[in-house]
């Protein structure tokens, strides 16, 4: 885990690879992804290296000439952390180190720091310790520097591997007391859940940093922390909203990324849960990006791993405010579109609209088209609610008319 005292002044530099699946474009994306992860950690990254190979180097990740590069630029300009776009094998880890001699992480060691730093209750922390060891466990060899040294032979044998099986022994132990502690707090949730009632529930998912948290705040009229950062939810939070005199439960998630590590989703289960048991999805897109379309695919991709594919959505496609196109004009091969050629009317009837059948452009920030947004979510959870207390929606209907 990185130390916040020192992460505010590390000096680092961002690795990546194009490959057959990583063209030269979508390289750069990941690595503006990884600048952002490594900013949001508290690092500064201060020069990025990228390597053509068909496929990772099974010893170093990248090839040994452009090591000997990377290793010659962080021995003149101090940098202390080298950070790779994909995740290393124990191997890859350990030669690294050895050619490097600084600290190495990967995104999947990234992105437990981050969430290591974000998490506030017992709960989150409980699941990060527990992706944290899990994702250690195979890595334990590289801690065990000052054995390095050792030869085999008379008296040589034993030591090494005597404190490196203790201490393996120590983190599977430890796992299954998190894993433990984490089941006990599983059924404590499911309580809850169920003690909600038939209240019907919607999930905003999406993304890591699209606005979910703004946008929660905005229409529960909560305080749930929202920053221009990634990871900065990671606790659930559920809210009651009425809309209308029609009350449902809203849900706060955290966000999800690409190259998410597996251990996080196998430790954010009950976290997931909240998404599996939704009645609706509000699947909240950042139109600003310029990549948002590879989010949407992204997190679809991971709601059809939870098994949450098939469940009702609506797109809400957050800070329109902010959204600009560099699309050249047909008509103008000088000028390029900016955002103040976009009113929301004409966002209504452009491509992006047909992206999804139910969708929504808004600003959470700005609250702009909210009562839009209102009137989407409110029709969407009265068709539930009538369908789950037909007798009940009845009355409803008819107080409503009356009033």
């Amino acid at each position: 885990m990185i130390d916040k005292k020192k992460v505010s002044s590390e000096r680092t530099v961002l690795i990546g690879l194009i490959t057959q699946h990583q063209d030269e474009e979508k390289i750069e994306e990941f690595l503006d992804e990884l600048a952002f992860l490594t900013t949001t950690a508290g690092g500064v990254s201060v020069k990025r290296f990228v390597q053509k190979l068909e496929k990772p180097h099974p010893k170093t990740f990248i090839g040994t000439g452009k090591l000997e590069e990377v290793k010659r630029y962080i021995s003149a300009h101090d940098i202390g952390t080298a950070i790779f776009d994909d995740e290393l094998s124990p191997a890859q880890l350990r030669n690294i180190e050895k050619v490097l001699d600084c600290k190495i992480l990967d995104r999947t060691n990234l992105i437990l720091d981050i969430f290591a730093q974000r998490a506030q209750t017992s709960y989150a922390r409980t699941q990060v310790e527990l992706a944290q060891c899990e994702y250690l466990l195979p890595r334990l060899t590289k801690l065990w520097t000052h054995l390095d040294k050792q030869k085999g032979g008379i008296g040589m044998r034993g030591p090494g591997e005597t404190e490196i099986e203790t201490d393996r022994r120590i983190v599977r132990n430890q796992i299954s007391v998190l894993k433990k502690k984490l089941l006990s707090i599983d059924k404590q949730m499911a309580i809850q859940r169920k003690n909600r009632g038939q209240m019907v529930r919607v999930a905003l998912v999406g993304y890591t940093n699209v606005g979910k948290s703004t946008l929660m705040n905005v229409i529960s009229k909560s305080t749930v922390f929202a920053e221009n950062k990634l990871f900065a939810t990671l606790d659930t939070t559920v809210r009651k909203v009425v809309v209308k005199n029609l009350p449902f439960l809203m849900t706060d998630t955290v966000g999800f990324i690409r190259k998410l590590p597996t251990q996080l989703v196998e430790s954010f289960k009950s976290t997931l849960d909240e998404v599996r048991e939704a009645d609706l999805l509000l699947h909240v897109v950042d139109i600003s990006h310029k990549n948002f379309e590879d989010h949407i695919a992204s997190v679809n991709k991971i709601l059809s791993e939870i098994k949450s594919a098939d469940k009702p959505v609506i797109m809400i496609f957050n800070k329109i405010d902010a959204y600009s196109s560099e699309t050249i004009d047909e008509d103008d091969l000088v000028t390029k579109k900016t955002k103040s050629h976009y009113t929301l009317e004409e966002l209504e009837k452009s491509w992006i609209s047909k992206m999804n059948n139910n969708c929504l452009f808004i600003s959470a920030l700005k609250k702009e088209n909210l009562e839009s947004f209102k009137e989407r979510v409110y029709e969407a959870v009265k068709k539930i609610h009538i369908k789950r207390f037909p007798y009940n929606n009845f009355l409803y209907e008819e107080y409503t008319e009356e009033s």
